[in-house]
């Protein structure tokens, strides 16, 4: 659908949403399966659609990054539904007895959800599973800069879903400010922050509660006791992987003082190794369009020209027909280190996104962490060292969002942890159970025995009722 049929299609999946409160496990599981069916069915064309968008991702990164990520989350969904959902039993305390009391998980109702660019499709389904597990109906807006996915979901999600259980909203920015402006039951935004500011605001008028996963400047933080070959090379993966548009990827380095030099070698090398050359290389993706790959050719520009040395890590290889790779083989930038960065470059200001990888170093680890501490609050946290103790004490003492020892990017893709922002990298956690739980209502019931001795406590109020708040009063205080 697009924005012109976008009120009158809410109204219809809100009315059938209210006509079936509580959706049953058997028709979730169905719904579930449908979606899986739909990625078994079109994993080609939705290689394609993506590669198209990007000018050049190949299908095995696509694979990697989103269809299997998607298909385990499906697994896990169809195998836990039935615990998932199940009342959960909450101990009473002995002043109620003989009362029983449970939490029942109900679906929302509604929920929106308002997906990137930079993984279209494991940020657009990904939601989906844990809101159809919940019981809920979804209205989906995938990002307008990547056209062939809409339009290919546009395409396929009518075919595997009723009207009234998922529907695709396609267009542009305006349609997702329409969609934000809905009486929704719950609205997810992945994006900027900036967008993220203007997407709360629109719910609140509503009061439709939100989540919002908004990124932010993720450091490694490199203690004295590193292995920096290793770190390097792992830090160059998870930087370089999607060429740097993921939200949880590396946005910058803090090294030991003096370690700088074998922490460029290292990362050079493993550049080097993992992608040979760059342009014309289909297993590097290229920057999605060409404003974003002059703002980052900008942030380099006015990094060197406030002092900084940029290190371009540029690799020869065979020149590769542009026709094979399309337009995008222009945007296939070349990885670059930035050392001598100051707080007041654009590199330390926004999230970069791209790959571009600013490196500094501190003298003493307190100061380090301090330095985290003093910024916004990151979506993660990577630390690479052997002493377990320092490892645990950043844990525990630096605030980030979600944090990785000794690698990157896995706290995302385990499935059993939550995953979500804090703070100005945003709020609320999904994936699995959590995903689940925040697509659902946790109902509180009790239900009374008998007889109740809370009748004791009833009007008129006397000396046994005296007795009997004295008596309790001291119970609590036990």
């Amino acid at each position: 659908m697009d924005v012109s049929e976008l009120h009158s299609r809410f109204e219809a999946i809100r009315a059938a949403s209210r006509a079936q409160a509580d959706t049953p496990l058997l028709l979730r599981r169905e719904r579930l399966l449908r979606l899986q069916k739909l990625l078994q069915d079109n994993e080609a064309r939705l290689c394609a659609s993506v590669q198209a968008d990007f000018g050049q991702r190949s299908a095995r990164v696509t694979t990697l990054t989103e269809l299997l990520p998607l298909h385990s989350q499906l697994r896990q969904a169809l195998g836990a539904l039935r615990r998932w959902a199940a009342p959960r039993p909450e101990a009473t305390p002995w002043h109620f007895w003989p009362a029983r009391a449970w939490v029942q998980a109900m679906p929302l109702g509604v929920v929106g959800v308002i997906a990137p660019w930079n993984y279209p499709l494991l940020l657009s389904l990904g939601p989906l599973v844990s809101a159809l597990a919940a019981g809920n109906r979804v209205i989906l807006k995938p990002s307008e800069y990547t056209p062939e996915t809409m339009h290919l979901l546009a395409e396929l999600v009518p075919s595997y879903f009723a009207d009234d259980e998922v529907a695709l909203l396609a267009g542009d920015a305006g349609a997702s400010a329409e969609l934000a402006g809905l009486p929704l039951d719950h609205l997810l935004f992945t994006g900027s922050a900036a967008t993220g500011r203007k997407v709360a605001l629109a719910a609140a008028n509503q009061l439709v509660p939100t989540t919002l996963e908004l990124g932010g400047k993720s450091p490694c933080l490199l203690e004295q006791s590193c292995d920096i070959q290793d770190a390097a090379r792992k830090i160059a993966h998870a930087k370089l992987l999607n060429a740097g548009q993921t939200c949880i990827a590396p946005d910058y380095v803090l090294l030991p003082r003096g370690s700088a030099a074998a922490f460029v070698e290292a990362y050079a090398q493993a550049v080097q190794h993992m992608y040979p050359q760059q342009q014309g290389n289909p297993d590097y993706t290229s920057v999605i369009h060409a404003a974003h790959a002059s703002r980052l050719l900008g942030m380099l520009a006015q990094a060197e020209q406030a002092g900084a040395q940029v290190i371009r890590l540029e690799s020869g290889g065979a020149e590769v027909s542009q026709s094979r790779i399309g337009d995008g083989i222009s945007r296939q930038l070349v990885p670059s280190l930035v050392l001598g960065v100051s707080a007041q470059m654009q590199l330390m200001q926004e999230e970069i996104f791209g790959p571009v990888l600013p490196v500094l170093q501190y003298d003493d680890r307190e100061e380090a962490v301090a330095a985290i501490n003093q910024g916004e609050i990151p979506l993660a946290l990577y630390w690479f060292g052997q002493d377990r103790r320092q490892g645990r004490d950043v844990a525990q003492r630096v605030r980030a969002a979600g944090m990785c020892m000794n690698d990157c990017l896995l706290q995302f893709a385990h499935g059993g942890l939550p995953f979500g922002g804090w703070g100005r990298s945003g709020w609320g956690a999904l994936h699995g159970y959590h995903g689940f739980m925040r697509f659902s209502h946790a109902k509180p019931v009790l239900r009374q025995g008998g007889w109740s001795a809370a009748a004791w406590l009833y009007p008129p109020y006397g000396r046994r009722f005296d007795l009997l708040v004295r008596w309790l009063s001291r119970s609590f205080m036990r």
